[in-house]
This record gives structure tokens, C-alpha cells and sequence, in this order.
């Protein structure tokens, strides 16, 4: 028996706070381009809406070449060069998607192929950046400080996004197109400059709280590729997040028309209802990425029963927006979507612990590969979810003429596919890899 000491603590929790800076920059950044210019293009300049929808819809398929740009970092030394190149990207796209709705004011197909350029810029931007930042959080973080560390980069991102939001729309009003260059341009600049001082020296002054595998170093994509194929427990995971965000993202462009049809809320009130979500998604977070580190560090387990209560639970609050859908206005509506981000956020961080957690079980595989399939699988169900959602409802409401029905039906079906995805999460082995400073027997 040989004792393999500890190579070094990998990332403290202050290390942690400094990379959930950095998904929050990135958070910050794109939701001017999925959500700002979305809005932009639609109501100020009155462009058909399947025009963001399909540049939004094209970003995220670009974010199927995560994997190889996961690869691409497990190869190289330092993977905060291709977090910074991929923020270069995407802050480059970001701004180039601002001068092509800027544009769209006029004629001509030019403003669309430059959308289209930067939405690719973007969805690049994003798969480099993010996938890269996730295999160094994996890399680098001890075992029972990953669920915490889901929960707080997570969290961060979600905070930089509502505080870019908040700001973009505090300096808009009045509107006009140098505001929305002036205004976009800051943010960019701001959030870019706040990851630059996040990241500078942090990997270099911390080392992986893992060997890194010589087959990895030497493995080729394709190699790669087949290793996370072959590997059942990756596999089956890799399932577990596509059907899991598909279920998850379906009720994202559903949820405040179904309040306005079967409720007979106001916009005002149903933007206020989404907020009542989002509230309950952070809690829920909070409470996973807590909770989830107290009884890894106390019982050496795994993120599985987290995972499932919060599949669960958000099963039983999606059926009970089905009844709502039948009982209307009698039903405790902000309850029940308060309950539905709860157990969202519980699922989500969660699902990102575990991913954390699989990340460094490849036998050729490493931890940006893994972490890049795993991403695509999620981007694809992203894509897919909420476009999903909303065309069986349309086509739902126009087939009966009954908006309860049409919602009812897709409510049932996503809650159906989350008893489905916990079913995957209970046959799939969260965490293999052994602790290094454990005696390893040879």
C-alpha cells in the first residue's frame, strides 16, 4: 500500500466567489443579446418575433462544439487562456448583434447576416468561456465544496443577469438607438473587465485537487469522444440532462400567457409572477448547494437524492399547474410557482454538483470534454424546450379552442418527463472518483 499525499486544497471558497464572478460577467453579457435586443427587435422595430426567436434558437446549436472546445482545455496547460478568449468572443458578438439590431431600423438582408454572424460569435463565446470555466471549477474544487460551489456560481449568474438587466433598463428611457449602443457597450465593457480581475492569478497561484490522467493528455477527440460513449454511468447522465432541461426550459415561454389566459393576469402581474419564480429557483439553490456540501463532507455521498427530490418535487408542482389549469382563479397560483422554482433550483444545482462530480472519471476523457458534452446536451434541450412548449400549445389552442386544455396537457407532459428524468438519476453513479489523500491500494 502506498500513500499518494494531497497535491494541494485546490480553490477556496473566496477562489470559488471569484469564478462565480465570472459566470456572473458571462450571464450579464447574454442577456442582452436573449433578452434585451429580443425585445428590441419585436416592439421598437416591429420584426417578426420568430427573428430573435431563430437567432436565440442559433446560438445555442453553435453551442454544440462545447465538447471540442472542453477537449482543446483539457489539452492545454492553463484554462483561464480559453475562458478569456472565449469572453473575448462573446463580448465581440455581443456587440456585433447590437449594431445589426441597430440596423434592422432599415432594408436589406445585410443587418440579418450580421445578426446571424454575431449570434454565432456569441453561442461560440459562450460554449468557450462557460465549458472552460466548469472543467477549472471541477479541477480544482475539493469533493464536499462542490455542491456549494454549483450553488454560488449559479446564484451569481442569475445575480448578474438581474443586475444587468436592472441597470441596461434603468439607462434606456427615453429610448433611441445610441442609448442602446452607449448603454450595451458599458455592459459589456464593465462585466469583461470585472471577469478579467476575477480570473488574474487564480489558477496559476492554485493546482487540481486531482492527478490529471497521462491517457487524457495524449487522447485525440475522437478518443475522446468514444471514452464518454463507452463510459455507461457518462452516458446515461448525459441523458438525464437533456430530458431534465427539456422539462425544465418548456414552461419558460408558456408560464405568464398561461397566467394571462386561465388567470386573467395583467402583464404587470405576471412579470410578477415570473419574479415569485425566480425566487423560489434561488432558494432552492441555496438550499441544494448548502445542504448538499453538509452531508457530502458528513456521509461521503453523492448529489443522487438531491437530484430526485428535487425532480420530484418539481413533478408535483407541474401537476399542480395542470389542476390549476382547470380550477382557475381558485387555485393558490404564486404558491404553487413559488414551489415550482423551488424545486427547480433544488434539481438545477444539484445536477451541476454531480456534473462536478463525474467530471473527473474519464479514463481518456478530462474534465472539459466531459463537461463540453454534458453542456451541448443542455444547450439542445434549451433550444428545443421552450420552442417545444410553445408550439404544442398553439397548436393545442387553435385544434380545441380551450386555453386550460392546451396548457394542462403541457404541464402534464413535463412533469411526466421529470418522474422520467429521476428515474434516469436513480440508475446513474453521481460520484466515482476516489479522494486523493485516501490510501490507494497497489
Amino acid at each position: 500500500m502506498i500513500q499518494v499525499s494531497p497535491i494541494s486544497h485546490g480553490i477556496g471558497w473566496f477562489g470559488i466567489v471569484r469564478l462565480g464572478t465570472v459566470q456572473a460577467a458571462i450571464g450579464a453579457i447574454v442577456m442582452l443579446a436573449t433578452s434585451l435586443l429580443n425585445r428590441v427587435m419585436v416592439v421598437e422595430y416591429a420584426i417578426a418575433a420568430a427573428v430573435p426567436a431563430g437567432l436565440v434558437a442559433w446560438h445555442y446549436a453553435v453551442q454544440l462544439s462545447r465538447p471540442f472546445w472542453g477537449h482543446n482545455s483539457d489539452q492545454s496547460e492553463h484554462r483561464s487562456s480559453w475562458i478569456i478568449a472565449g469572453l473575448g468572443i462573446l463580448a465581440l458578438g455581443t456587440l456585433l448583434s447590437v449594431d445589426a439590431t441597430i440596423m434592422m431600423s432599415g432594408q436589406g438582408i445585410f443587418p440579418i447576416i450580421l445578426a446571424v454572424v454575431g449570434f454565432a460569435l456569441i453561442g461560440l463565446g459562450v460554449g468557450m468561456s462557460g465549458t472552460a470555466l466548469l472543467a477549472l471549477l471541477a479541477s480544482r474544487v475539493s469533493l464536499e465544496r462542490k455542491p456549494a460551489a454549483a450553488a454560488i456560481s449559479w446564484t451569481m449568474m442569475v445575480a448578474g443577469i438581474v443586475v444587468a438587466a436592472g441597470v441596461s433598463g434603468a439607462y434606456l428611457d427615453p429610448f433611441s438607438e445610441a442609448r442602446l449602443a452607449i448603454v450595451a457597450s458599458v455592459v459589456v465593457l464593465t462585466a469583461f473587465c470585472l471577469a478579467m480581475v476575477a480570473l488574474r492569478g487564480l489558477e496559476k497561484n492554485s493546482q487540481p485537487v486531482a492527478h490529471r490522467k497521462l491517457s487524457v493528455k495524449n487522447a485525440s477527440f475522437n478518443d475522446v469522444l468514444s471514452d464518454i460513449w463507452h463510459d455507461k454511468q457518462a452516458r446515461r447522465f448525459t441523458y438525464f440532462v437533456f430530458i431534465s432541461m427539456l422539462a425544465y426550459s418548456m414552461q419558460d415561454l408558456i408560464l405568464e400567457p398561461f397566467a394571462g389566459f386561465v388567470f386573467q393576469m395583467t402583464p404587470g402581474q405576471s412579470t410578477q409572477l415570473a419574479g415569485v419564480q425566480h425566487s423560489g429557483i434561488l432558494l432552492g439553490m441555496l438550499i441544494a448547494g448548502l445542504g448538499g456540501s453538509v452531508y457530502t463532507k458528513r456521509f461521503g455521498e453523492n448529489h443522487k437524492l438531491w437530484i430526485v427530490v428535487g425532480c420530484i418535487g418539481s413533478a408535483l408542482m407541474l401537476a399542480g399547474l395542470s389542476v390549476a389549469a382547470s380550477m382557475g382563479q381558485a387555485w393558490p397560483l404564486n404558491a404553487n410557482v413559488f414551489g415550482l422554482g423551488l424545486a427547480n433550483g433544488v434539481f438545477a444545482v444539484a445536477a451541476v454538483g454531480a456534473m462536478l462530480g463525474l467530471a473527473s472519471d474519464g479514463q481518456n476523457s478530462g474534465e472539459g470534454a466531459r463537461m463540453g458534452v454534458w453542456g451541448a446536451s443542455q444547450a439542445i434541450a434549451f433550444g428545443a424546450g421552450g420552442l417545444l412548449g410553445a408550439v404544442i400549445v398553439d397548436q393545442l389552442r387553435n385544434i380545441m379552442g380551450r386555453d386550460n386544455i392546451a396548457f394542462q396537457t403541457v404541464f402534464a407532459i413535463e412533469a411526466a418527463m421529470f418522474l422520467m428524468a429521476a428515474l434516469v438519476a436513480t440508475g446513474t453513479a453521481m460520484h466515482r472518483q476516489k479522494p486523493i489523500g485516501k490510501a490507494v491500494q497497489l
